[in-house]
């Protein structure tokens, strides 16, 4: 009867060992899934996954050790109760050790999961400042080429501007030039034919006046022959010399030079020319 009470006993002890054992291994577990539900990268769910079966493994081997010392405390309790008090209580204390061991664990992995996420964020942070750097110095340089491009298109307008008014006033130079060359061609023609008409009045103005000359000199020698058959002595009454003019008309001078001057002033005073003397003679036998 007393062997029976002490191993119930035994039996109990070992039984609240175990379930001391495994309650706070329980806790552990759940708390170690919910910092494993936090985890948003591949890789901390497969740390946590480890942990949790390296957490299993311990309280599976916590367990053994339990049994394992329960199954002594069975063996052991015909000995003496005492014996078993303090092999629970032993057990009970391993388990605690075991628990704490545990959790310490779970808060050093937590950390180190907290210090990678930290270094991941101000990796991703650092990254993203990067990108936008790189972003902005994209477009600034693209501002820049921009710029540039249209600094040259601006500087290359300007140009062909310049350009085309130097053409334009090279031609309108050229053009002027042109007019009054032809300007100048044109005054010079109208000079040269001014000039040629000039000539051409003088010359026939000459060859009238020689023509006229010619006329007078043949109507001249034609009364002569008439008068006096050529001879400046002819004497008709009187009438004296080659025109037979009136003696008086000589004043006494009988002369060639003044037969001939003086016929020249009777004729032309009286007739205007031997043209008109001759025809004058032609119409009545005398002049």
């Amino acid at each position: 009867m007393m062997f029976k009470h002490n191993f119930k006993k035994v039996l109990s002890a070992t039984a609240f060992a175990v379930a001391l054992v495994v309650a706070p291994a329980a806790n552990v577990s759940a708390a170690t899934n919910d910092a494993s539900s936090t985890q948003q990268s591949a890789t901390a769910t497969s740390q946590d996954q480890q942990a949790s079966q390296d957490q299993a493994a311990s309280q599976s081997s916590a367990a053994n050790q339990s049994s394992a010392t329960a199954a002594s405390a069975s063996s052991s309790t015909s000995t003496s109760s005492a014996t078993s008090t303090s092999t629970v209580k032993k057990t009970t204390k391993k388990a605690k050790k075991t628990t704490k061991k545990s959790k310490k664990k779970s808060k050093k992995k937590t950390s180190k999961k907290k210090a990678v996420k930290k270094v991941a964020k101000k990796t991703t942070k650092k990254r993203a400042t990067k990108k936008a750097a790189e972003a902005a110095a994209k477009k600034a340089a693209a501002v820049k080429k921009a710029a540039a491009k249209k600094a040259a298109a601006k500087k290359a307008a300007a140009v062909k501007k310049a350009a085309a008014k130097k053409a334009a006033a090279k031609k309108a130079a050229a053009v002027k030039k042109a007019a009054a060359k032809k300007a100048a061609a044109k005054k010079a023609a109208a000079k040269a034919a001014a000039k040629k008409k000039a000539a051409a009045k003088k010359k026939a103005a000459a060859k009238k006046k020689a023509a006229k000359k010619s006329a007078e000199k043949a109507a001249k020698y034609w009364i002569a022959m008439r008068e006096s058959s050529g001879y400046y002595t002819a004497r008709n009454g009187s009438c004296y010399g080659r025109y037979q003019l009136l003696i008086s008309y000589l004043g006494g001078d009988l002369s060639k030079k003044n037969q001939e001057r003086t016929a020249d002033r009777y004729v032309y005073g009286r007739y205007g020319s031997w043209v008109n003397a001759k025809r004058f003679w032609l119409a009545h036998n005398w002049y």
